[in-house]
């Protein structure tokens, strides 16, 4: 819990000094982005508290409760665990898989 406070603190902080005006394309609102950013720091967090999941290799990025998730995974268990993960995150709408497996060099 206190990484997600963490992580949505830093998440708000930097959005906050952008500016009132940095509302990205496809977004109709400062909340909106807002909430983004919310929906993007509990994924992340959630991920990060997954021992199937590497936070580090998967991006989230997120507009309008859409969740779009790429990078890469070990195995086709670790894609599908990410998008069932980002699914149970409140306020997600949907969920754009975009991860590619490419297993380890052995």
């Amino acid at each position: 819990m206190k990484q997600l406070l963490l992580a949505l603190s830093l998440a708000l902080g930097a959005s906050m000094g952008l500016g009132a005006c940095a509302v990205t394309s496809g977004q109709s609102t400062v909340g909106q982005y807002v909430d983004d950013a919310t929906i993007t720091t509990r994924v992340k967090a959630r991920f990060a508290d997954d021992p199937q999941v590497n936070a580090m290799r998967i991006k989230v990025e997120t507009l309008n409760g859409v969740v779009e998730l790429s990078g890469f995974a070990v195995s086709d268990e670790e894609k599908e665990r990410a998008a069932q993960i980002a699914r149970q995150v409140p306020e997600v709408n949907q969920v754009r898989n975009a991860i590619l497996v490419r297993p380890p060099n052995n």
